[in-house]
């Protein structure tokens, strides 16, 4: 290391011992110095946002498409606030990201200085496994590496505060060996956790007692798709998945009823409702209200992570270990259930299910059916995509509509269901991969929240891309959705426009004005052939879709009381609603099923 090296640049380099590829960030007085050294350095590269917001998310989704740990840079002030939203979406989602946010000079903390904030005091929740602030050049390296180790150990977001002042600072050619200097090196490893036998064993008793099994998967399933199904096979069982657990298993499996939750459906309520037995596999799912009630199931749970067992639900054997290897090991020690009774009621739900869904699509009301509109997605969509989908009635067509092609990931932000994260994410995901088509699923208000400022990012960078495919869906419906329907739901309250109303706003021609390719439809029927221009387009493409409002988005099953809380919030808004009907349409088909 050249002794003229500023601590600025030994951080660079020490960035590109972690393998780290592209840093996102937004430019600030507080982090010239650290922006000075990734130009002179070359590596790792610096992707430029349009708001510090969407450099954490898009350091996120950086985590969340390769496994490896994002990096996003801030400026002090308010630069680090903006940060926040991103960095939750790591925390609470348990991604590994490293935030590198600079501060005002050493000498002026507690001054009252321009730009000054508590940082400590502002990221010690976000980033509450490590927050540090370095001081000394000596401290620089070491302070990255337990920033990264602890992101990667933890997979939560971790923060390094380094002072405008000390980024300057000359980095010595050699850190002297003696007392309170701390070496450090740039590795890490993730240890194999195997379950012991005897917790197997409890396992394996509880599940071979069982006449009708459940399985619960989440993302924590990942690798373990044969086990699954093969433990699936040998008890004769059903299977449901969380949001995040939707890409893990073929959804056209007989067993699989689809997402469990809120925005599930009938086939995965029946599955929880019904069985006598739970096996949780990687998965810590919120919408607890949907899993079997209390009492009603005897449970398994198999994680890695010991802290989320018989956190949703009560557990009687609990399995700690890596879920490939616990569910191989639990393989021998079952015992097959020939009796496929249990079975059977399940394929039947889910037939029924793929029924009801196929009729949804075929509804005709104002404009495009956006359910119709994600479902033409299905058989266009490339086997070696990336999906990026917002928060909001986007999600609820995702998880209802779109079955992905084996090996294709998809994400959003799950926990913290934050607006505004499919371009950042999409973007984040091209990087990496830049051979590979994106597709990103976005609703209006989440389009003006983020997404118009990411197209700017996308028609700058486009050119740069092998593969130049990138398709945003736009589903145009000038109304917050999900919030609309939220709020019928569980407040019994009519719409309330001044708070759901979204702009009008031109997506298709606004993308046209950038560069970019677009469609404009109105109707169902013009969905495949939008989705087939953009899929074979050679920029990116933004499909903007008029779709209808009053398309019902409600959970599966929904009780009488709540249909009826629902059917009359409709009735008090203003003008004659066609979603009554239709709400009225929806849970009487959905009960004509087989029980």
């Amino acid at each position: 290391m050249a002794s003229e090296q500023t601590v600025a640049d030994a951080l660079v380099a020490r960035l590109r011992d972690w393998d780290i590829t592209r840093v996102f960030g937004y430019a600030g007085d507080g982090i010239n110095t650290l922006l000075g050294a990734l130009q002179r350095s070359g590596a790792p590269e610096f992707i430029a946002t349009r708001h510090e917001e969407l450099a954490a998310f898009m350091a996120c989704g950086h985590a969340k498409y390769t496994g490896h740990v994002g990096v996003c840079t801030a400026t002090q002030g308010p630069g680090a606030i903006h940060l926040l939203a991103g960095l939750y979406d790591a925390k609470l989602d348990r991604r590994p990201v490293v935030a590198i946010v600079g501060q005002v000079v050493s000498t002026a903390l507690g001054s009252g200085y321009l730009q000054e904030v508590d940082l400590h005091a502002l990221f010690k929740d976000v980033c509450a496994q490590y927050v540090q602030t370095v001081f000394a050049p000596e401290q620089a390296l070491m302070a990255l590496d337990n920033a990264m180790r602890t992101a990667l150990a933890t997979s939560t977001p971790t923060c390094l505060i380094i002072p405008h002042d000390v980024q300057q600072a000359k980095m010595p050619e050699q850190l002297e060996h003696s007392h309170g200097v701390v070496p450090s090196a740039a590795v890490a490893a993730r240890p194999q956790v195997r379950a012991p036998e005897e917790q197997l064993r409890a396992a394996a008793d509880v599940l071979n007692a069982g006449e009708r099994v459940a399985l619960l998967v989440g993302r924590g399933g990942a690798g373990a798709v044969d086990e699954i199904a093969a433990v699936t096979d040998i008890l004769g069982a059903g299977v449901t998945v969380s949001l995040l657990g939707k890409p893990v298993l073929d959804e056209s499996a007989p067993w699989h009823t689809g997402v469990m939750g809120h925005l599930g459906t009938t086939a995965s309520a029946h599955l929880m409702a019904e069985c006598d037995t739970l096996l949780i596999v990687g998965c810590n799912d919120p919408w607890t209200e949907f899993y079997p009630a209390p009492g009603q199931a005897r449970a398994v749970q198999i994680d890695v992570e010991a802290r989320v067992v018989g956190a949703k639900y009560p557990v009687e054997a609990p399995v700690i270990g890596d879920a490939a290897h616990a569910l191989s090991a639990l393989l021998p020690m079952l015992t097959r259930n020939d009796a496929r009774e249990w079975q059977r009621r399940v394929n039947d739900w889910v037939r029924h299910w793929d029924q009801l869904a196929s009729d949804r699509r075929d509804v005709v009301g104002t404009g495009a059916n956006p359910e119709a509109v994600v479902g033409a997605l299905t058989e266009l969509l490339p086997d070696n995509a990336r999906v990026a989908v917002d928060v909001g009635s986007s999600t609820y067509w995702y998880a209802r509509h779109l079955r992905l092609p084996r090996g294709v990931p998809a994400h959003v932000s799950s926990y913290l269901a934050s607006m505004g994260c499919a371009l950042p994410y999409g973007i984040a995901a091209k990087l990496d991969a830049p051979d590979r088509p994106v597709v990103a699923l976005v609703g209006d208000g989440a389009m003006q929240m983020n997404g118009l400022l990411e197209l700017i990012t996308l028609a700058d960078r486009w050119r740069q891309w092998p593969d130049p495919r990138f398709v945003v869906l736009v589903l145009h419906n000038r109304d917050l959705t999900e919030v609309s329907w939220e709020q019928r739901e569980m407040e019994g309250n009519p719409r309330f426009p001044a708070s759901q109303k979204v702009p009008e706003f031109p997506y298709a021609a606004y993308a046209e004005l950038l560069g970019l390719g677009s469609a404009r439809i109105t109707e169902s029927g013009q969905a495949a052939e939008a989705w087939e221009r953009a899929l074979s387009a050679d920029r990116p493409f933004v499909i903007e879709a008029m779709v209808d409002a009053a398309t019902p988005l409600l959970p599966p099953l929904m009780p009488d009381e709540k249909a009826e809380k629902v059917v009359d919030a409709l009735s008090r808004e203003d003008g004659d609603s066609p979603a009554e009907d239709r709400v009225g349409a929806q849970v009487s088909a959905e009960r004509s099923g087989p029980s």
